[in-house]
């Protein structure tokens, strides 16, 4: 019985909030509580992270367990606080050390048979992971994203069982690779396809050449996607920080990593009787 603090981080946009899993373990009547703004999904974790530990062959503490998700005014939602949740109750009731836990972030969805799954947003939580100098402990399933940090700081773990054998230092948990990038020109686009249309044409040089912003106004079936799916073309393709962060957007967006599109700069072309609220997007996500 005792205390035990798990980190990891939440999502809110491209950010990701250090967020510290403060788990207490006590003698008293059995209950399972978990505070610190968490939403629905997070409440249900409880039988989640139960029944995982029990089908992984361990013993949850009959105790009173009390979880704070700190700092307590983030509101929280999703599974992917469930290995957290359940590695702060094993260490609690010693099931390991506590101390193998520090400098380690921990990430994934708990399946009630202990399995670990996939989650969004794995490249972002790993970025500001390794910007603070910590290992993070992610679902196998984001190993592909995962290795494009050409300095890897993860560990793939699939089971809840082998992350607690890690720590027990009985079987280490394989650490990510850098996969194999290389950059692959787009193969359709080019601007010479574009016959007529010169005033447009020299926009987007101008635009391409001083990084400026274009807007085409015409009716339908003049060209104007055309030629905007064409700019691309005329800029160098993206660096390093650019293209992890457009994969970025793509974890958080659950958009699987290819790459043939590594450095590729992303087009999107909406219908033209979108409205701007379907364009620009948002709205805000209330705490449950």
């Amino acid at each position: 019985m005792g205390l035990a603090v798990v980190l990891t981080r939440a999502q809110m946009g491209m950010d990701a909030p250090l967020i510290r899993v403060e788990v207490n373990v006590a003698r008293g009547v059995p209950a399972f509580q978990i505070i610190g703004m968490p939403e629905i999904t997070i409440r249900e974790a409880k039988d989640r992270v139960r029944t995982a530990i029990l089908n992984s062959g361990m013993t949850f503490p009959s105790a009173k367990i009390t979880i704070n998700l700190s700092p307590a005014e983030l509101p929280k939602q999703g599974a992917r606080y469930d290995l957290a949740i359940a590695l702060g109750i094993l260490a609690a009731s010693e099931e390991f050390d506590e101390s193998e836990l520090a400098g380690l972030e921990c990430f994934g969805e708990l399946a009630l048979d202990g399995a670990i799954r996939p989650m969004h947003g794995t490249l972002p939580a790993l970025l500001a992971c390794q910007a603070a100098g910590h290992q993070g402990i992610i679902p196998a399933g984001n190993g592909e994203e995962a290795a494009l940090l050409r300095e890897p700081n993860a560990l793939l773990v699939s089971s809840l069982l082998a992350a607690v054998r890690h720590l027990q230092k009985y079987e280490a948990l394989p650490q990510v690779t850098p996969c194999e990038l290389n950059y692959i020109p787009a193969k359709a686009g080019d601007m010479q396809d574009v016959r007529g249309q010169p005033i447009a044409k020299r926009a987007l040089l101008i635009a391409a050449a001083g990084g400026h912003h274009v807007l085409f106004v015409g009716p339908p079936g003049t060209g104007k996607t055309m030629l905007a799916q064409r700019l691309a073309t005329l800029m160098p393709p993206l660096n390093e920080s650019q293209a992890l962060e457009v994969a970025a957007i793509e974890s958080l967006s659950g958009v699987s990593f290819a790459p043939e599109r590594w450095r590729l700069r992303p087009f999107r072309s909406p219908h033209h009787s979108c409205s701007a609220a379907a364009l620009v997007g948002g709205g805000c996500k209330i705490a449950k």
